[in-house]
C-alpha cells in the first residue's frame, strides 16, 4: 500500500465585512423589497399609479398566494 498523507490543513481567520460596505446594499434590497410588495398589494386597488390592469394581471396570482384580497 502507499502512503498518501493530506496536507496540513491552512487555518484562516475570516475577515469581517465592514458595515459601510453592507448599508448601501441593504438599503437598496429593502427599497426593492417595498416597492414589490406595493405592486403586489396595493397597485390597482384604492391608490393606484398606472392606469390600467396590466400590473393587476400580470401580479394576480402572486397577490393571491400573498393573502391580498383583489375581486
Amino acid at each position: 500500500m502507499s502512503a498518501i498523507t493530506a496536507p496540513a490543513a491552512i487555518e484562516s481567520t475570516p475577515t469581517p465585512i465592514p458595515v459601510s460596505q453592507v448599508l448601501p446594499w441593504a438599503f437598496l434590497l429593502g427599497l426593492l423589497a417595498i416597492v414589490t410588495v406595493y405592486f403586489v398589494g396595493a397597485e390597482q386597488g384604492a391608490v393606484s399609479l398606472l392606469s390600467g390592469t396590466g400590473v393587476h394581471e400580470f401580479v394576480h396570482d402572486g397577490r393571491h398566494l400573498l393573502g391580498f384580497p383583489c375581486h
